[in-house]
């Protein structure tokens, strides 16, 4: 029996039952004079099987009730059967749905508006490309690996709604073979380009990761998400999502070098998803390759911090300033109001 808030399933097997108790007759009495095993008739009066129109025929001969009672019996139980699950998945879905930022995501045309949960819940099913949204929660379907500040349930929700947008718009790009070994060579063309413009190195930088497989994703940001970028495996290509979080220059290319590392090290696409150490790696990565522990160390040990040097240490590293100059805050060295000056905004 299958129950929800309007729909009650009951098994044409409840009837049966019935009729055997009026007879007085056991379920074993009952299999022998149907020719089937006792087993099959207590999964089928449990409702655990089909009714077949072969069974209806044989009850009609057993109990002398015509096979259309049945055949009608089992038809109206399936039906009950699939509205009271559906009612119910739509009860569960309802509470996930109030999660989700649904608000802005309909804000930046990412769904349709509406203010009638049930009608959210159906756009977010579509959206997330899933029969209920209790299925979000298996990883198989959101192989994600990710940096961003903080971690709370609406954020997580926000993130799930972020990574899905960038797996949506990475299905328009067009990717070479996956290729980590090209992309490990190609890294040192990406540094430079922190001193470039967004109009002038987003394509070459597109270019360069699509040479190696890889979907570069820019998408708004999305409140609450604490989020910076995302990478995962999606089908025959990879897909990096960023989000100018802020808007600052420095954040975007430490996020994308803690995407490339995810890469790299081969923490995406694990059954479990990312572990705190890929992360602290991750971060290792993206700081030694923007900025080294030895040239940051020989800026510490031999400049004193003010625009001018950290503007002439930065050219002769090759290094946008603003980049420093996130180091520096990141590191305790000044405090996060000092020198935002330097820093480049970028809007794309």
């Amino acid at each position: 029996m299958v129950r929800s808030k309007t729909y009650i399933a009951i098994p044409p097997g409840a009837t049966i039952k019935e009729q055997l108790v009026e007879r007085g007759m056991t379920q074993k009495e009952f299999s022998i004079r149907l020719n089937m095993s006792e087993k099959h008739i207590s999964q089928l009066i449990n409702g655990e099987v089909l009714l077949t129109p072969e069974m209806a025929f044989k009850l009609e001969m057993v109990l002398g009730i015509p096979a259309n009672f049945w055949n009608q019996l089992e038809a109206i139980y399936r039906e009950k059967q699939i509205q009271a699950q559906q009612e119910n998945e739509m009860e569960q879905d309802k509470s996930i749905a109030r999660k989700f930022p649904y608000s802005e995501m309909v804000h930046l045309g990412w769904i349709v508006k509406t203010d009638k949960i049930e009608e959210r819940v159906i756009n977010l099913r579509k959206y997330f490309e899933v029969v209920n949204l209790t299925l979000l929660n298996n990883y198989q379907i959101n192989k994600i690996a990710c940096r961003r500040l903080n971690s709370t349930e609406k954020a997580d929700y926000a993130l799930l709604a972020w990574a899905q947008k960038a797996k949506l718009e990475a299905r328009n790009k067009n990717v070479k073979k996956i290729n980590i070994n090209l992309l490990k060579k190609k890294l040192s063309k990406i540094r430079p380009m922190t001193l470039q413009n967004p109009n002038e190195f987003y394509e070459p930088l597109n270019q360069l990761l699509s040479d190696c497989g890889i979907a570069l994703i820019l998408i708004p940001h999305l409140n609450g998400s604490y989020l910076h970028g995302v990478t995962f495996l999606d089908r025959n290509k990879i897909v990096i999502g960023l989000t100018s979080r802020g808007k600052d220059a420095d954040k975007f290319w430490f996020s994308l070098y803690h995407e490339l590392a995810h890469i790299i090290k081969g923490h995406i696409n694990q059954i479990e998803g990312t572990t705190e150490q890929d992360e602290l790696e991750a971060d290792q990565f993206a700081r030694e390759s923007l900025i080294s522990k030895f040239d940051f160390d020989q800026f510490i040990s031999n400049y004193k911090i003010n625009s001018k040097n950290i503007t002439t240490y930065s050219s002769l590293i090759g290094i946008d300033p603003g980049i420093l100059v996130g180091r520096l805050q990141k590191e305790n060295y000044i405090p996060y109001n000092s020198y935002n000056h330097l820093k480049k905004k970028y809007e794309f």
